[in-house]
């Protein structure tokens, strides 16, 4: 299986915030922005993998800014890594006011996806290769948030989380 570069898999997503989408506030509600980049993540994994994807695990959304009815939403998702049949997808979102013509940024977050084959089952994804300073960022990160998550899921054992408690503890 062919190791595929960070920028392969990544895609652009743009909504218009309307009526029905918004709160009694006017504001974008969070479920249907969580909605819309499920979706990008979904298009990302699967530009990786070539294979229908799932989605696993959505963590550390931030909701820095509202969106507002009427305003563009627009959606950037790429694969920061990619584990045995697992890809951490990094997801970041902005608002665009036409009206007053600027862009603001609103969220951002790290979605998990595990690719399937034929039966349901899953699959192994290729590896990753990262090619910017930023996408290497993302790449060293992911084995970490990756320990959080199987943690707080109970499925690793704290003591075993060797990268992340290398954030705490000093050899």
């Amino acid at each position: 299986m062919e190791s595929k570069t960070a920028s392969e898999s990544f895609i652009i997503m743009n909504e218009l915030v309307l009526p029905n989408d918004t709160n009694t506030f006017g504001n974008l509600m969070g479920g249907r922005l969580m909605y819309w980049m499920d979706i990008a993540a979904g298009i990302a994994s699967g530009k990786h993998c070539n294979a229908p994807c799932m989605t696993a695990s959505v963590d550390n959304l931030s909701f820095k800014n509202p969106i507002k009815l009427g305003n563009i939403v627009h959606i950037e998702a790429q694969v920061s890594r990619a584990f045995n049949t697992s890809m951490e997808v990094h997801l970041r979102v902005w608002g665009e006011d036409s009206l007053h013509q600027y862009r603001y940024e609103s969220n951002e977050a790290y979605f998990t996806f595990v690719a399937l084959d034929p039966n349901g089952k899953p699959r192994k994804v290729p590896a990753l290769i990262p090619e910017t300073a930023e996408e290497q960022a993302l790449y060293d990160g992911a084995l970490r948030r990756r320990q959080l998550r199987l943690i707080l899921a109970g499925k690793m054992n704290p003591d075993d989380a060797s990268e992340l408690r290398a954030l705490f503890f000093k050899s």
